[in-house]
């Protein structure tokens, strides 16, 4: 019911994950970053504490495929589970169990890992490692352009209602956080219409946060 990517800048050391599924609220349950550790996606009859013990065993100097291998060993039901993960070094894994729902399929490459579970086709996850490592630019960016590239490629079998993308930097909470948890349309245009939005004051969210008086004001009524 989901396809996704988790991704690594190598020129910044930002970590994100999109995603996006039939299922409403996807990114609530599904979406995992941790700044200076990396990103992780648990998936597929989801299970949310598999996305934080993953990125536990990460930020205690664990690669992703480590990380990966340790949870197969600690948890339970993993046939019916997809797990996603980057590290801070770019290294990618993945874990895709048996009993994954209709066509799955994953790819991976440096710095990023993607998969999906009741594709339209199997290649759908390739297009989207592909459409990343071909781009340039902010990692909310590339996110993006690679989930449209995955859409293009088929996206899942049926309509997807919800998607989100979350990006961590070096802060200990994510720089952005978008989602749409239920539309009839597109959601990940309407990711890409609120980053559009977003991207521009996302440093500026930053300085409210570390010194409030440097804040910039944006004009709204009362803060002119």
């Amino acid at each position: 019911m989901t396809f996704s990517l988790v991704a690594r800048c190598a020129e910044t050391g930002m970590v994100g994950i999109a995603i996006s599924s039939s299922s409403p609220a996807v990114a609530a349950r599904c979406a995992y970053t941790r700044a200076g550790v990396g990103a992780v996606a648990s998936q597929n009859i989801t299970d949310p504490r598999l996305g934080p013990l993953v990125l536990d065993r990460m930020e205690i100097g664990l690669s992703a495929g480590d990380a990966i291998a340790a949870m197969r060993k600690e948890c339970e039901f993993l046939d019916y589970r997809q797990v996603l993960a980057v590290d801070r070094h770019g290294g990618s894994a993945i874990h895709s169990g048996g009993n994954a729902l209709g066509i799955w399929s994953e790819a991976k490459a440096e710095n990023v890992a993607s998969g999906g579970n009741l594709l339209a086709n199997a290649e759908v996850p390739a297009a989207i490692v592909a459409a990343f490592t071909a781009s340039t630019g902010h990692l909310g960016d590339r996110l993006i352009a690679a989930m449209k590239a995955g859409l293009a490629a088929g996206g899942e079998a049926g309509p997807v209602h919800s998607a989100g993308m979350q990006i961590a930097d070096k802060l200990v909470w994510p720089v952005a956080d978008l989602r749409c948890d239920w539309t009839e349309d597109c959601p990940i245009e309407a990711i890409a219409t609120a980053w559009e939005i977003y991207k521009p004051q996302l440093d500026a969210y930053v300085t409210r946060a570390l010194d409030p008086r440097a804040a910039p004001s944006y004009g709204v009524p009362g803060d002119e």
